[in-house]
Formats: structure tokens, sequence, C-alpha cells
């Protein structure tokens, strides 16, 4: 009997020995998370201010599309990828320029309809606030077109339209202040010398061009965020980068013409465009009656003969349309194509950072916050001044 017990013990932890000294099941393969998809990497842009004509279009450049980053601002915007402050409110309507809003796609419009202007020397758009430089080319070799955003004459001190020439040039100019300038910064309680030496308080900046108009220059400033806006007592201001550039390209004796077109018309591709801006307030042109004839002046004659042939084909609500509401990028206005909106949906979206071959550093003479805008301004960018007795540097 004790035997029999013994031999049933033994099987028991016989069995049991056999349980324990089992091998262990695999564990399960651990749970793959799917990856979130890749972001999409945006292009790089390139600099739009140097472009080649295409003998058979009145359009450079393109328009682009970037993404608001955490500190930005519309004027950073418009400083990085070299166009004016009114060109990019133009083109980004409701857009608060100081908030625009982190993630959101503003519109960047560095495409141009060229004025109607022959493409000789610098040529200055008032309306477009756009110089344009054409230097000279051999035949048989590309024309070539310099572009950049200029601040003109606010009101009361009209930048002066017409034809003249630059007589000179200097490099770290000395303001000489007209009378005139001292009297109304002396209504605002601010005494300006006579004269201001060369330096960082000097509005003239580094570089000046002396046309054949007396007292009136373009220039460099100390103030770029001005650049894009009626800012100055007449005279043409370049964002610094520009200027220097602009000073070492630019001879003495160049032929300077200045236009006041706010509506430009051009052919691409057999298709008509329309490039609209705003009307400036002391434009003397009466817009509202005399609307279809005024485009019609706008045209160069080899334009207006081109078009004659396709009135029929002129969209002209469209074309009402943009010059009630400006973008600042040209639209199709013939071959029944889509309009604004449609431009900047099929518009390049790139990466908001400094254009390749971009003029400026991207960290020399940052704009300022708005308060500091408002203050450095003094109000007086926007507001009427009195008519000046002397035309006036600045």
């Amino acid at each position: 009997m004790k035997f029999i017990r013994l031999a049933a013990c033994i099987g028991v932890m016989t069995v049991a020995g056999c349980t324990l000294f089992r091998s262990t099941p695999p564990a399960p393969p651990p749970v793959v998370k799917a990856l979130p998809p890749p972001v999409p990497q945006l292009p790089t842009p390139s600099a739009t201010h140097r472009e080649e004509v295409d003998p058979s279009s009145d359009l450079v450049g393109y328009v682009q599309k970037t993404v608001i980053g955490k500190e930005d601002t519309l004027p950073d915007i418009a400083r990085r990828f070299d166009v004016g402050y009114e060109e990019i409110l133009t083109a980004n309507p409701g857009v608060d320029p100081w908030l625009p809003g982190v993630g959101r796609e503003v519109v960047v419009p560095t495409q141009f309809i060229l004025p109607a202007a022959a493409h000789e020397g610098v040529v200055v758009n008032v309306a477009a606030m756009r110089i344009f430089y054409y230097p000279p080319h051999k035949k048989g070799e590309p024309q070539i077109v310099f572009t950049h955003p200029i601040g003109i004459g606010k009101v009361g001190w009209k930048t002066p339209e017409g034809s003249t020439k630059i007589v000179s040039r200097q490099k770290d100019p000395v303001w000489m202040v007209p009378k005139s300038v001292r009297e109304e910064h002396a209504e605002d309680g601010e005494k300006l010398p006579a004269q201001v030496p060369a330096g960082p308080d000097n509005p003239l900046g580094q570089y000046m061009f002396r046309l054949g108009w007396p007292s009136y220059l373009i220039h460099g400033t100390n103030k770029p965020y001005g650049v894009g806006m009626r800012s100055s007592h007449g005279c043409m201001r370049l964002y610094p980068e520009d200027i220097a550039v602009f000073f070492d390209l630019i001879p003495i004796g160049t032929k300077v013409t200045v236009v006041n077109q706010p509506y430009l018309f051009g052919w691409r591709d057999g298709t008509l465009y329309l490039q609209a801006y705003t009307v400036m307030e002391d434009d003397s042109r009466d817009w509202n009656k005399n609307h279809k004839r005024l485009l019609a002046n706008l045209l160069n004659p080899k334009l207006q003969k081109k078009i004659s042939g396709h009135d029929n084909e002129i969209d002209w609500q469209r074309v009402g349309d943009l010059a009630h509401t400006p973008r600042a990028v040209p639209v199709p206005i013939t071959g029944g194509q889509g309009g604004v909106d449609d431009v900047i949906s099929n518009s390049l979206l790139v990466e908001n950072t400094l254009p390749t071959g971009s003029n400026w550093d991207g960290q020399t003479g940052l704009l300022v916050d708005e308060k500091t805008f408002k203050e450095l301004l003094g109000g007086r960018a926007d507001a009427p001044a009195a008519t000046p007795t002397q035309a006036a540097v600045q």
C-alpha cells in the first residue's frame, strides 16, 4: 500500500515537473502604430526682382502664396519677398497686417504687367508704387528688367510724372532739409536741423540718385517700413538692399519715365490680362464716369490696336469688378478663363523663407511692430499736408 502511494506521489511529481519545465509560448508581435503622413516639402522661393522679358509677353514673374509663421506680420512677408506694404495689403483684403494669423496662406503679388512705356532706362509707375529698370542690351540679346517696390510722395507732396534723367549719384549723402519740410515738421512739434549728416538717422539712406527735376531724388531710406507707401515728400524710396544694387547698376544719364497707371493691360499666350491697383486719392481723372475711355488711354498704341479687334471677347464685367476691387495680381479678361480666385488658387505655394537670389540678407534692418510703425510715421504718411512752396527732397 505504501508502495502504491509512493508511486502515485512520484507520478504526480513527474507530471508537475513536466509542467514546470515546459517552454514558454512566444510573445505576440508588438503593435506597430501607423506613422503620420510626411509633411510635404514646399519649394524654396526664388527672387523675382530680375526677369528676362519675353518679346511675346507683357508679363514677368509669377504669383506666389506662402504660410504665415509664428512671428510674421504682412510687412515682414513683404520685405522678405521684395514687395511693398500696399501691394501685399491689396493682394490680401481683410487680413490684419499685424496679426495675420499663424498658418494662414497669404498671396505674394510677385507677377507684374509691365507699364505701358518704352522698355528703356528707368520706368516708375506711381500707382503701383513700383520701379522698373531696363538695362541696355545688344541686338539679339534678351531684354532684362529689374523691378522693386518704392515709397512715393504723400498727398500734398505728389511725386511728379513725366520724363527726366539721372544727373548724378552719391554714396552716404547729406540731407539738406528744405525749409518747407522743416515748417511741416514744426507744425507737428518736431524741429528739424537745416541738414542731416550721413548715417543711420539720414532719411536718404546710404545711396542717392539726383534727377533732372530739381530737388527730386531716387534714394534709399532709414525707414524701410515706408517702402510701398505714400510716405515721402515726393522722392522715390527703395529698400536699402535694392538701392545698393541699383547704385552700381544704373549709370548717370539714364532716362527716367514716371507714369500713373493704376490699371495695366498685357498679353500672354493669346490671353489679355488686367492688373489693377488702387487709384490714388489725388488722381484728378474721373474713373467712375469715364471708366472705359480712361482704361483705353492707359494702353500703348500697339496694344490699343491689338485690343480693338478683341473688344467683344473682353469680359468687361470682370474688368469693372477688378477696377473696383483691385488685387494687385494679373487676371485674365479674355478667353473665358477663371477670375482672380482661380489665379490665386493655382498660384505656387512656397516655403516662407528668404528667396534664393534675394538682395536682402534677411537680418539687416528688420521691420518694426505696429506701435513703433505708427509712432515713427507720426500719422503723417496718409494724412493730407499743406501744398509745398517748393519741391522737397526726402
